[in-house]
């Protein structure tokens, strides 16, 4: 399997959120994602926005998703999301809703294990009640709390392997990984590799980053791409 990268644009403004969409598409990105500080921002006419200036290319709609399931994915599903987000920590009706909604409108769910205390058996958990991918996925917070006790940072990375032996859907790691752990992802058994905070948005502006961004995000991509993932 080729490993698939995504850009997650979690901005605020849907005009440089297309601006940083096009700059990733020429770099060899393979999926967009509304980020969940664009969808709060833009909502439905965010994503519809991608949608209309990137035909055909995957759009991953961050919605993190609580209560609400059908609707919520419905709703993304419309605006012409291809992929939509629930959480692990939501009730099991929730995510069954979610499921039932990405079979209705033709669209993947990915399950998030954000906050469980197990995140292997909540990877499981997602899997069983037919999620389509699982986000191994340490908080923003949750990092930067820990962080700030003068404790180590925890990362996806530290139990990637688990999660990854543990199911039999595609598994994306993220969270505070740095450019070279994002570009190892693949070699754990993770095909899907986010590229966003802190890696090409100003992890504190919640911005696009300064630089040559698109020629680093070029180099990236290929190394990425070359990988062989192996079943």
């Amino acid at each position: 399997m080729r490993p698939i990268v995504q850009i997650s644009l979690d901005l605020t403004n849907i005009d440089e959120a297309l601006e940083t969409a096009a700059m990733a598409m020429r770099a060899g990105v393979d999926w967009l994602e509304a980020g969940t500080p664009l969808i709060l921002a833009e909502g439905l006419h965010g994503v519809k926005k991608l949608r209309e200036a990137f035909p055909g290319v995957p759009i991953v709609a961050d919605l993190k998703t609580m209560d609400g399931g059908y609707l919520e994915a419905e709703m993304m599903a419309n605006a012409g999301a291809t992929h939509v987000v629930v959480m692990a920590r939501a009730h099991e009706e929730t995510i069954k809703c979610v499921v039932k909604a990405g079979k209705d409108y033709g669209i993947k769910v990915m399950g998030d294990n954000l906050g469980c205390p197990d995140m292997v058996a909540a990877a499981k958990w997602l899997q069983d009640l037919g999620c389509d991918y699982v986000i191994h996925h340490i908080g923003y917070d949750e990092r930067r709390g820990i962080a700030a006790q003068g404790k180590r940072m925890p990362s996806p990375l530290d139990q990637l392997r688990e999660v990854v032996k543990a199911v039999n859907i595609p598994v994306q790691a993220v969270g505070g990984l740095t450019l070279e752990q994002a570009i190892q992802c693949p070699a754990y058994g993770a095909p899907l590799v986010v590229l966003g905070a802190p890696l090409t948005i100003d992890v504190d502006a919640f911005k696009t980053a300064v630089g040559n961004l698109e020629d680093s995000l070029r180099l990236i991509c290929e190394k990425i791409h070359s990988q062989i993932m192996r079943s």
